[in-house]
């Protein structure tokens, strides 16, 4: 059973991603293109699997506890891979799927480089104590 404060952890985790997703999303406003979900997903990429990495190189050490509020938590709510099927599908029905691709091409890419990035880092950091 786990306990509530995980929950808890979980949720407060949750609530600060969403709220710096949504202050990016503001701050890039006014694009025909979706530069903030790009960027909080390969943002979102990167610190997941590099805490994700961390914690399995290093499961007892403390950063490793934070990882409910870090992984589920807070890059959950920061990353935002359903708005990306929904902004895509937008700008392809906006008649623009020349630009609805690129979206597609340059999300992928940029998440794995995240994503090799991340585990390169949290590698890296999980073994040089």
């Amino acid at each position: 059973m786990i306990a509530w404060r995980v929950y808890g952890a979980v949720g407060l985790g949750s609530a600060l991603g969403s709220a710096l997703r949504y202050l990016v999303s503001l701050a890039l406003i006014g694009s025909a293109f979706p530069w903030a979900t790009l960027a909080v997903n390969g943002l979102g990429s990167w610190l997941i699997v590099g805490f994700a990495t961390y914690a399995t190189h290093r499961p007892h050490d403390r950063v490793a506890h934070w990882q409910p509020f870090l992984v589920s938590g807070f890059c959950g709510g920061f990353t935002t891979f359903s708005l990306f099927g929904l902004e895509t599908l937008q700008l392809w029905q906006a008649g623009r799927p020349g630009l609805a691709l690129g979206y597609v091409l340059a999300s992928v890419p940029l998440w794995l480089a995240g994503a090799w990035l991340g585990h390169r880092l949290g590698t890296r950091a999980a073994t040089r104590r």
